[in-house]
């Protein structure tokens, strides 16, 4: 069985800016969860989190993070130092609500595996409605050395490959049955470090940039057709954190 990313999370410098960029921006509804977390929704329905970049990672940018599902976070932390990647924080238990850990890949991509309480079936969104995570993309020190980790280590399947000309190979992968759920390649050299990049889906790509920047956000790639007929962008946002967004509307 597969696993693949189920939540993500934004930790920033300023949470009330960027609560209020994001609901604009991706039109989440915001519901405060304790005193130090707030959940991104969607008709109440929790599809990511917004929190302070924590004490023990402070001077670290602002960035999203995305949370892999396993069965076992203890025994998913020992394949994947096996398999040459590293634990960097945990596990952690939140009693009730997740057991998860900080890991990186071997080419030092961070990203979160995590088992959620209860194990049951979880009320989600539909595939692709407007504020859910549409597409999951790693820009990889080397996408074709680091693939063999994400496909042993979660069951991950290759589907086909887009040539991006001089940028190299753009390779789509499944999670779970035959739907593409990202893709990854090589980063461009403009890129200075690998990471994971998150596309939410909304309504319209070009209202939604007009939003980005009316939010004191930045467009780092303006919105463009990719194969298929979508239409995708990539910011940040007012603290500098990076994100992207997909939609199937101009």
């Amino acid at each position: 069985m597969a696993d693949g990313f189920f939540w993500y999370d934004v930790m920033t410098t300023d949470t009330a800016a960027a609560k209020k960029f994001y609901a604009d921006v991706v039109g989440w509804e915001t519901q405060p969860q304790g005193p130090d977390y707030t959940v991104f929704s969607i008709n109440g329905i929790g599809v990511a989190g917004l929190m302070d970049i924590p004490d023990d990672a402070k001077g670290m940018p602002p960035c999203w993070m995305g949370y892999i599902h396993v069965a076992d976070v203890a025994a998913k932390i020992a394949e994947i130092q096996r398999e040459g990647g590293k634990l960097m924080k945990g596990p952690i238990t939140i009693e009730g609500i997740i057991t998860f850990a900080v890991v990186s890949d071997p080419q030092g991509t961070g990203f979160l595996i995590a088992t959620p309480v209860p194990q049951g079936p979880v009320e989600r969104p539909a595939r692709n409605a407007p504020g859910t995570v549409g597409w999951h993309e790693l820009y990889a020190q080397d996408w074709e050395k680091v693939w063999p980790f994400y496909e042993k280590l979660f069951g991950w399947t290759k589907l086909h490959t887009v040539d991006m000309g001089p940028r190299g190979v753009y390779q789509l992968f499944a999670t779970g049955g035959a739907d593409a759920a990202g893709g990854m390649m090589t980063r461009p050299h403009e890129v200075p470090v690998s990471y994971w990049n998150f596309y939410s889906v909304v309504p319209a790509i070009g209202a939604a940039a007009a939003k980005i920047t009316d939010g004191g956000g930045q467009i780092m790639v303006p919105p463009m057709q990719v194969p298929g007929g979508g239409w995708i962008l990539q910011a940040r946002d007012p603290q500098g954190a990076v994100f992207a967004l997909t939609s199937a509307s101009q």
